[in-house]
C-alpha cells in the first residue's frame, strides 16, 4: 500500500505556529486515513518548537534548497535564527517518510517546512513567493513527491495511477 506523509496541522492536529490547526476535509483524505496510508509529522515540533511559537520565515526571498544548501537562514519574527531547528524537523520527516515507506507527501502551503508551491519572502508582511519550504526540499531531494493541500485530487490521481486503478 502506498502511504502518504501528512503535516500534522492538516490532519488536525494544533501544532502550527499560533497554536492551531488548518484541518483539510475531503473524501479522500478520509478513505485514507480509514486504509491507514495516513503517516502524521509536524517537522517543527518534532525538532522541539513549541506551540504556540513566533513565525518564521526564510529570510531573503530565497527556498528551502537554500537554506539546506547553507545559502540562506530562517529567522522568526523577534530575530532570532531558528535555522538549525528547521533542517532538524525536516530531517525527522525524511526519517519518517523512509521508514514508513512514503513515496508521497501532502503538506500544509506557506509554512517554512512545508510549502510547495507558496512560501513568505522573509519579510513578515505577508507577501509570498513561489518557492519551497525546507522539509519539502529534503523530501524532493529523495524522491518524495509533495503535494500542497490545494492538490489533494492531483494526490489522488497519482495514487490511484501508481496502484495500478
Amino acid at each position: 500500500m502506498l502511504k502518504i506523509l501528512i503535516s500534522a496541522c492538516l490532519a488536525g492536529h494544533p501544532v502550527r505556529y499560533n497554536g492551531k490547526a488548518k484541518p483539510t476535509h475531503d473524501t479522500w483524505l478520509t478513505r485514507w486515513q480509514a486504509e491507514g496510508r495516513l503517516i502524521t509529522v509536524c517537522p517543527e515540533v518534532a525538532a522541539g518548537f513549541p506551540t504556540p511559537r513566533p513565525p518564521a520565515e526564510i529570510q531573503l526571498r530565497r527556498t528551502g534548497a537554500d537554506v539546506l544548501a547553507h545559502h540562506a537562514t530562517i529567522n522568526d519574527n523577534t530575530g532570532a535564527d531558528v535555522t538549525a531547528l528547521f533542517i532538524a524537523g525536516a530531517q525527522h520527516a525524511l526519517n519518517r517518510a523512509k521508514a514508513e515507506n512514503c513515496r508521497y507527501a501532502l503538506l500544509a502551503d506557506g509554512s517554512p517546512s512545508c510549502g510547495s508551491t507558496f512560501i513568505y519572502t522573509g519579510t513578515f508582511d505577508g507577501q509570498t513567493h513561489p518557492a519551497t519550504g525546507v522539509t519539502v526540499a529534503l523530501l524532493q531531494q529523495h524522491g518524495i513527491r509533495v503535494f500542497a493541500e490545494s492538490q489533494i485530487a492531483e494526490l489522488a490521481a497519482e495514487i490511484e495511477r501508481a496502484s495500478g486503478n
